[in-house]
């Protein structure tokens, strides 16, 4: 990336639309209600394509990490192919950097496949979602998959928290926010001491467990997508201003929230002038090895 020409680091954007495969219009219910309970407005009436990313987040000198979500077991839709992603981001290394997502329900074959990613595609660090794939974060069915990534000191970033897929569906989608309490990922922090986490999103209702999460293991940290800044809760904002300075993470959740609607937020709801660098860009140039581009 060309650190020096970035105003930030967008560590949670999601890749909706594929440019290899026609779309999976299975579960586009699920779609409808996250753009219904975020408020999203889409340009041009959709979701944007990877291309359209790579524009909108090069214009406004952004860099950003990219990943889809697999969640074909517990869902059946079919996800935006990893290789796709990675491919996009070989040829935007300026902008872009990419994760991959596997669902732990493909045991030795979604090994097999994240070996690959990294080796061959070159995928810095990989998406989970403990709601959306119906696994426990310390659930030992995942633990394949963390050791991969542990074995190349990479980073898995975690949903957390509420969700707004099902959000308002009946019986909310069938999906059970059980799962991404963020206890869960204490268990995994001491057993992969080696392997980066990221929490991702404010975690109500239990934010207080992932700021003592990270608070108590140095591997941990927090990515501030999918919530406005203004909806922050006060302790969230003096975690990040003092002793979680060094942990916390700019994130937009793109494209249910815009980069330009977090960022004007952010400047007005009290993050100290010398934090703000650190989370915007500084932080996730050290837990992404991006140092000696500098």
């Amino acid at each position: 990336m060309n650190l020096d020409q970035l105003v930030a680091i967008d560590m949670h954007v999601h890749a909706e639309v594929s440019c290899c495969q026609p779309p999976d219009l299975f579960g586009k219910e699920f779609d409808d209600a996250a753009d219904k309970y975020f408020g999203t407005v889409l340009k041009r009436g959709r979701r944007p394509t990877i291309p359209e990313t790579i524009e909108h987040y090069r214009e406004r000198k952004i860099g950003f990490v990219m990943f889809t979500v697999d969640c074909e077991a517990n869902l059946g839709r079919r996800r935006i192919p990893n290789e796709e992603i990675a491919e996009f981001a070989q040829k935007n290394s300026d902008i872009m950097i990419a994760f991959a997502s596997i669902d732990p329900h493909k045991g030795k074959m979604g090994v097999r496949e994240a070996r690959k990613l990294i080796e061959e595609y070159g995928v810095r660090g990989f998406k989970f979602h403990p709601t959306m794939q119906a696994f426990f974060a310390n659930d030992r069915l995942a633990y394949p998959l963390y050791e991969l990534i542990a074995e190349y000191k990479l980073t898995a970033v975690f949903h957390s928290g509420h969700s707004g897929m099902g959000s308002g569906m009946r019986g909310g989608g069938g999906l059970r926010l059980k799962y991404s309490e963020p206890i869960h990922l204490d268990d995994v922090a001491a057993d992969f001491p080696d392997m980066s986490i990221v929490i991702a999103h404010p975690s109500w209702p239990w934010q207080e467990q992932a700021l003592s999460i990270a608070l108590h293991k140095p591997n941990v940290y927090i990515d501030l997508s999918g919530w406005s800044p203004k909806y922050f809760s006060p302790e969230l904002i003096r975690h990040a201003n003092t002793v979680l300075k060094r942990k916390m993470l700019f994130g937009s959740d793109f494209p249910l929230i815009q980069p330009d609607r977090w960022l004007e937020d952010f400047k007005q709801v009290g993050f100290r002038d010398e934090v703000q660098p650190l989370i915007l860009k500084q932080n996730a140039i050290g837990l992404l090895g991006l140092g000696d581009q500098i």
